[in-house]
């Protein structure tokens, strides 16, 4: 069997062998032999696979993205399994102890990554400047390498990929490499070719993703950074430990935070009733959560087919303002934290327009109530983990529309779920 994917192949075999670039195996009716492309031979072991077919099925869902979604308890707490001390608040990611003393005295961090991911590395950028107090750079890894980009061995580049294949994340990782960078993966898919260059390395094990539309890679991707920031926070004595403890119990609720949304999904799909025939949507955040609103309009535009787009709230009156008027819903991503004020500001300026308003608020904030038309509740945590609350019902509202305009969520029309292709 020849595959791209390792998961296309579960329920035939679990036995695999990885190709290199500039790698081919000749296949015959009596077994195969890998070469080069200049005639030499390979000799390479096969390896299994950690994966069971029941991960790749959808289990009763109308959906794998449905599926997926409702997932994000167990596959966040996977994320973060073994990996924290609740205790004592310390964060260790074994994947890193190769390249640790590199990370603790990296000036700077450049995270690249296309797509989600890239939305997943905005919020690393925050997560990182504010706790650890190292300067950060998120590229598109389509863009990174042509630019001829500035690149010390005193930098850490970060190449974010959920099927650790992107082809344009790969080339941006190798240019890294070339300039003398230590070059770090957090990637899902595990023998990827991005998971096999990196100097080192850390697993979302989000499990298989099959709905082209990342869900639960993204939360578990933001969960990985999230990690990366309280264990360089701690070498680095940015926050006090007494806080890294806060951060660590209040991982711990996570999971439990995020299955009682799951079991709220049916408000999500009444909210979503009111715009199934929306022709465009504004969203707006501020903060660690502006990407939330980048991501949010990302998962509308992929699987409905709706004109979608994401800003920072306060750049609403630099020119997307003219297009509110009361056929335009706007989603705010506001919960209370040190923006609040400022969003409630830029929340009255789109009612001032008659602007319909979605507000995700904290699930005890009566205040929203007094501005928005719809509101999609979220449990309170720390500012820290937040982008991965907010984004849940975000998924939830674009995956019904979707479904309610007939459209295929799983493999919306001129999408593909790992991009090798320039």
């Amino acid at each position: 069997i020849v595959s791209s994917d390792a998961a296309a192949v579960i329920s035939y075999t679990k036995h695999v062998i990885y190709l290199e670039d500039g790698e081919m195996a000749v296949i015959t009716r009596n077994g195969y032999q890998l070469k080069t492309i200049e005639d030499k031979e390979i000799l390479r072991d096969t390896e299994v696979l950690d994966l069971m077919l029941e991960e790749i099925e959808k289990g009763g869902y109308d959906h794998f993205m449905l599926k997926e979604i409702c997932e994000q308890p167990d596959t966040i707490q996977n994320t973060y399994r073994g990996r924290i001390n609740f205790d004592t608040g310390i964060a260790k990611l074994g994947g890193l102890d190769s390249v640790l003393d590199k990370i603790v005295n990296a000036e700077r961090f450049i995270i690249t990554a296309c797509g989600t991911a890239w939305h997943a590395g905005l919020v690393g950028e925050y997560m990182i400047e504010q706790y650890c107090r190292v300067p950060v750079e998120v590229e598109y890894a389509s863009e990174f390498r042509y630019r001829k980009p500035i690149i010390s061995p005193k930098d850490i580049v970060i190449a974010i990929s959920q099927s650790g294949e992107t082809l344009d994340t790969l080339a941006a990782l190798r240019e890294a490499k070339k300039c003398g960078a230590t070059t770090v993966g957090i990637v899902n898919v595990i023998g990827s070719t991005i998971a096999r260059e990196v100097d080192a390395g850390t697993y979302i094990h989000a499990g298989p993703e099959i709905g082209v539309a990342s869900t639960k890679a993204f939360t578990s991707q933001i969960m990985s950074l999230a990690l990366i920031t309280m264990m360089l926070a701690r070498y680095k004595s940015s926050v006090s430990d007494s806080f890294l403890i806060e951060l660590a119990r209040d991982l711990q609720t996570l999971p439990m935070k995020i299955t009682k949304m799951v079991e709220m999904k049916d408000n999500y799909k009444q909210v979503a009733e009111s715009f199934k025939e929306a022709k465009n949507f504004l969203y707006l955040g501020r903060g660690i959560n502006f990407p939330v609103a980048l991501e949010g309009a990302l998962k509308l535009k992929e699987i409905s087919y709706i004109h979608a787009e994401g800003y920072p709230a306060a750049e609403m009156k630099h020119g997307p303002l003219a297009l509110i008027d009361e056929d335009m819903p706007v989603v705010f991503v506001a919960p209370r934290d040190s923006t609040y004020e400022k969003i409630i500001s830029n929340i009255e300026e789109v009612r001032a327009r008659k602007g319909r308003i979605i507000a995700i608020a904290h699930e005890d904030d009566e205040n929203i109530k007094n501005y928005a038309d719809f509101i999609l509740p979220v449990p309170k945590s720390a500012p820290l983990f937040a982008p991965i609350l907010n984004i849940i019902p975000l998924q939830f509202l674009s995956y019904y529309i979707a479904v309610m305009r007939g459209c295929n969520v799983d493999q919306p029309r001129n999408l593909a779920k790992s991009v090798t292709v320039e």
